[in-house]
C-alpha cells in the first residue's frame, strides 16, 4: 500500500502562483507513476500532470507552460508548480500513485486539497 498527503493548496489571485506537495509513504519503491488530478464542482475529475519513474512527464493541454510537476526521490515527495493560475483553475487537486502489483497497477489517492484562484 501507498499512502499519499498533500498540502499547498489556498486562495490565490488570478495570474498568482503556488506549489503543492505531495509526500508517499508505504511501498514507495513499487511506485511506477504518479500524477495530480483536479475536481471542479459539478465536474469529473480530470488529469494534470503525471511524472514517471524514470521522470518522464505529461501535462493536459489546459496546463502546459503554466505547471511543472517534479519529484524529490530523496524526500519521496512530488509537487506540482502552478504560475498564471486562472480562476477555471480552481477545483479540489488529488494526488495519484500507481503502485506495480502482481495483477498489474493499482491506483492509490490522496485526500484532495482546495485551489480557490479568485480576486
Amino acid at each position: 500500500q501507498v499512502q499519499l498527503v498533500e498540502s499547498g493548496g489556498g486562495l490565490v489571485q488570478p495570474g498568482g502562483s503556488l506549489r503543492l506537495s505531495c509526500a508517499a509513504s508505504g511501498n514507495i519503491f513499487r511506485i511506477a507513476a504518479m500524477g495530480w488530478y483536479r475536481q471542479a464542482p459539478g465536474k469529473q475529475r480530470e488529469l494534470v500532470a503525471t511524472i514517471t519513474s524514470d521522470d518522464s512527464t505529461n501535462y493536459a493541454d489546459s496546463v502546459k507552460g503554466r505547471c511543472t510537476i517534479s519529484k524529490n526521490n530523496t524526500k519521496d515527495t512530488v509537487y506540482l508548480q502552478m504560475t498564471s493560475l486562472k480562476p477555471e483553475d480552481t477545483a479540489v487537486y488529488y494526488c495519484n500513485a500507481a503502485l506495480r502489483t502482481l495483477s498489474g497497477l493499482r491506483l492509490y489517492w490522496g485526500q484532495g486539497t482546495q485551489v480557490t484562484v479568485s480576486s
